[in-house]
């Protein structure tokens, strides 16, 4: 739809004074220029708001609304300006949940802003005197520019208030900050389904993120969840387990040697609150310090977090971020397993995962990392890393953004970690680096030579130091 250019000036004699204001002064007789003076009324309302009451309106009330909307143009300036030059000073502010409940007021006052300047307005254009074409026409207008603003304002405060929430559910307790050991952030992530039969829980997926802290730099390792016969870091465990962790075989109450009957051991069996009593306090569980110390005893590096990741959670990440790609190897079943003595895949399987690529939804990736039935808890590990890698792929700008509110609320459900909020500007700056590196990924299995029955705990340490720190080349002498 065309504007018509504004109406031409007609002198208005004013205390001797000729006065040139046709839209303040306009010729009311004639609903022509009327019309023409509401069209341009509301696209000034719109485009500059608190133009419009300066020309033609209450001047207090217009300069409130320029002044409000030159000071929103230059706070998105210098939200972009930081975000360019003084990026971890923009990331402390994005996951401060009092800044974020500051950016919440500050939208809800320009949305109701915007509302009281576009019905003022409204009132000055004085649709009675205007044309036909223009009653109809310029409210209309008015109101669907209206609806656009207030619904990119409720669109973000709607994400500001989806982080301000995810915030305080993820990380509302956690222990101290720590800096990096060696130039890394290690991170355990678990894995396990936190639904019926929590008491009984055992991690069906472990392995360690470790972070470059300078350069983002990320590598993988995964534990065999049945691992058994290892040693402890120092502390509690350590303590009960000097040489290795060994099971107990009770008709009350036991547990085998490996490593995910250590929640089992310390949380049913034991009192874990006396093994580890700060756990609760500092966002973690006993059962959760006791893995974190087994594994540092395996690999022989520090792990200061952790993350848990729910496996239902987990799909509904999935969804959140509309489905992740693999190549699948060889048919997987979906399915808790046979009930009965002898029964094939084919009798029991609730359906199947074919071979070749795949676009997995949340469901599908479930089953895809927590299928044990025809396959190895080798080839799972395998699986579980690389849905780790396609969730990273997923991860990126354009789709978060677009599914922004559903990956938070698949966020608050998935996720349970002791990281302090404090470290969180910190670690998405490290994560944006990330994207810019390649992925590594360890496996202790026997195809790496670390055998389930008797490890080698030793190559297990020399594989995670030699991904971690490789050692530089020695340079070729010349000649």
């Amino acid at each position: 739809m065309s504007v018509a250019a504004p109406p031409r000036r007609t002198a208005r004699p004013r205390g001797g004074i000729i006065e040139e204001r046709p839209l303040r002064h306009p010729d009311t007789s004639s609903p022509e220029v009327m019309g023409r003076r509401g069209w341009w009324l509301v696209v000034l309302n719109f485009l500059l708001p608190g133009s419009a009451q300066v020309l033609a309106g209450s001047r207090r009330l217009g300069r409130f609304g320029l002044a409000a909307t030159i000071v929103m143009w230059l706070i998105a300036l210098l939200t972009v300006l930081t975000g360019l030059l003084w990026r971890p000073l923009l990331l402390t502010a994005a996951t401060n949940w009092f800044v974020l409940l500051i950016v919440q007021a500050v939208i809800a006052f320009y949305a109701v802003l915007w509302i009281v300047l576009t019905a003022d307005t409204l009132r000055l254009v004085k649709l009675v005197r205007a044309g036909t074409l223009a009653r109809v026409g310029v409210p209309l207008l008015a109101i669907l520019l209206a609806v656009a603003s207030t619904s990119a304002a409720v669109w973000t405060f709607d994400r500001v208030n989806s982080v301000r929430e995810t915030l305080s559910t993820v990380f509302g307790a956690s222990g101290p900050s720590v800096p990096p050991s060696d130039g890394y952030y290690n991170i355990l992530m678990l894995g396990a389904d936190s639904g019926e039969g929590r008491d009984s829980m055992r991690f069906d997926s472990i392995s360690v993120v470790s972070v470059n802290a300078e350069t983002g730099a990320t590598t993988i390792t995964g534990v065999p969840r049945d691992m058994g016969h290892f040693p402890f870091a120092e502390g509690p465990m350590k303590d009960l387990y000097p040489d290795v962790h060994e099971g107990r075989i009770d008709p009350t109450c036991g547990w085998s040697s490996g490593i995910n009957q250590l929640r089992t051991e310390v949380e049913v069996c034991r009192d874990g609150d006396a093994l580890y009593p700060d756990a609760v306090r500092d966002g973690s569980a006993p059962g959760v310090e006791a893995t974190k110390d087994a594994v540092e005893g395996i690999l022989g590096i520090t792990i200061p977090y952790y993350v848990f990741i729910d496996m239902k959670g987990f799909a509904d990440l999935v969804d959140a971020l509309g489905g992740v790609d693999i190549n699948v190897i060889e048919r997987l079943p979906k399915g808790g397993g046979p009930q009965y003595e002898g029964q094939s895949a084919e009798d029991w399987a609730e359906g199947w995962i074919e071979a070749g690529q795949q676009h997995m939804d949340g469901d599908t990736a479930q089953w895809y990392a927590r299928s044990r039935y025809t396959t190895s808890d080798f080839d799972r590990m395998r699986r579980q890393r690389e849905l780790q890698e396609a969730i990273l792929a997923q991860m990126t700008p354009q789709n978060v953004l677009d599914r922004f509110t559903e990956i938070a609320d698949a966020g608050q459900v998935l996720v349970q970690t002791d990281i302090p909020a404090d470290l969180l500007p910190f670690l998405a700056d490290i994560a944006m680096k990330a994207k810019e590196q390649p992925l590594t990924t360890i496996e202790l299995t026997p195809a790496n030579g670390i055998e389930e029955a008797s490890p080698d705990f030793a190559l297990a340490r020399q594989m995670v130091q030699d991904a971690l720190h490789p050692p530089t080349p020695s340079p070729t002498p010349e000649g």
